[in-house]
């Protein structure tokens, strides 16, 4: 089949229609272009397909760095094929379309490079591979359990020796994490491991559980801190709830700039690097899951931060952060469709969004991190 690319679609795909009139949703190809399609999922409203043969090239086309990206090979990345600029262009298209199509919103994006980001390549500090049927680990090819057999991951970190990874035999099955820290730290482990590395953002260094969370491109941490803390504008008495805490970034780092913070984090490991990170400052860390919190909590915040997972945060915890009634609110968002439909619930709550920055954190994925400053109406 050959078919026009009519726009960017969500999700590292682009859009394109079937003669019968199925939507197609098509990876490897560009807005504008004309290719030759082969058919990857049937479904009855829809089709997914890979372009294997560019017949008219968009102009921001440019040659995959890495062997591995193509049609039917790596599904670690989405983008390899278009020129940085391009790629930041459709997830700035892509955040816009699910602002205005889940929450009515008419916002203009732009995406921003981080410190640090010169070629998309040798960001990602935190993987996991795994091992195929000949103990040979590798990644997954896209929507599929099969292990595509790698030599080196271009996206990786240099210091995450995933040449030496892949190098080696592992049980078939095994997912094997590699952590790579700014203080040069390296840890490889399968399972869950009970020990922790040193990062080091925001002036200072962190303890963090090793396979747990942590900003993997080395220039996000601390780009988000930022952003975060311009947009609260915090005040000396001021009392700060952040949600989904992790271990303490936004909270250590806004301490010493109001009277009181509540970190409050539902993984074990997390919460207790947290309070190791925090036990010199004005914190108190609470190990609970944030919407049993905001039950049970009876008191005011004049500010709040929320980094909820992919999932987003969900109308209880959306009804329980208005309930504290802030006079702002910051949400670090990882997934444009859950920030929009929060961001939705937020405004009919009475915290519309008033302001939206988006940063490329995930170079040559489709992923893009968004930070929305949320304040009462009026």
């Amino acid at each position: 089949m050959i078919v026009e690319i009519e726009r960017v679609g969500h999700g590292g795909v682009c859009v394109a229609h079937a003669p019968d009139g199925r939507v197609i949703f098509v990876r490897h190809a560009l807005p504008g272009e004309q290719v030759r399609l082969e058919i990857t999922e049937r479904r009855p409203s829809y089709l997914r397909a890979d372009a294997v043969e560019v017949l008219r090239a968009s102009p921001a086309r440019v040659l995959p760095p890495c062997p591995y990206a193509g049609p039917g090979r790596c599904g670690g990345c989405d983008w390899q094929h278009a020129s940085l600029d391009e790629q930041r262009r459709l997830k700035a298209a892509v955040v816009r379309e699910q602002l205005h199509r889940l929450a009515g919103l008419d916002v203009d994006v732009t995406v921003e490079a981080v410190p640090g980001d010169a070629d998309g390549l040798g960001w990602r500090t935190r993987l996991r591979l795994t091992a195929g049927s000949d103990g040979r680990a590798g990644l997954h090819r896209h929507r599929s359990h099969v292990i595509e057999p790698i030599d080196d991951c271009l996206i990786a970190a240099p210091g995450a020796g995933v040449p030496d990874v892949v190098a080696r035999s592992w049980p078939a099955g095994a997912e094997v994490s590699i952590d790579v820290t700014a203080t040069g730290e390296r840890a490889l482990s399968t399972g869950t491991p009970d020990r922790t590395v040193t990062e080091r953002a925001a002036g200072r260094d962190w303890q963090v559980p090793v396979g747990g969370f942590w900003q993997v491109h080395p220039g996000a941490a601390d780009a988000l801190v930022d952003a975060v803390t311009e947009m609260l504008a915090p005040r000396p008495a001021d009392r700060l709830v952040d949600l989904y805490a992790g271990a303490g970034l936004f909270a250590g780092s806004l301490a010493r700039s109001v009277e009181s913070v509540i970190a409050v984090e539902s993984d074990p490991r997390a919460a207790k690097a947290a309070a190791a990170n925090l036990a010199e400052l004005r914190v108190t860390v609470v190990l609970d899951r944030v919407d049993t919190w905001l039950r049970r909590e009876p008191e005011p915040a004049d500010l709040v931060v929320l980094d909820p997972p992919r999932k987003g945060a969900g109308r209880d915890v959306v009804n329980g952060i208005a309930g504290l009634r802030p006079r702002a609110i910051a949400y670090v968002a990882c997934e444009p469709s859950a920030l929009a439909r929060d961001l939705a619930t937020f405004a009919g709550l009475g915290y519309p969004l008033s302001r939206l920055r988006a940063f490329d954190l995930f170079p040559m994925t489709a992923h893009v991190e968004c930070v929305a400053l949320l304040e009462p109406a009026g």
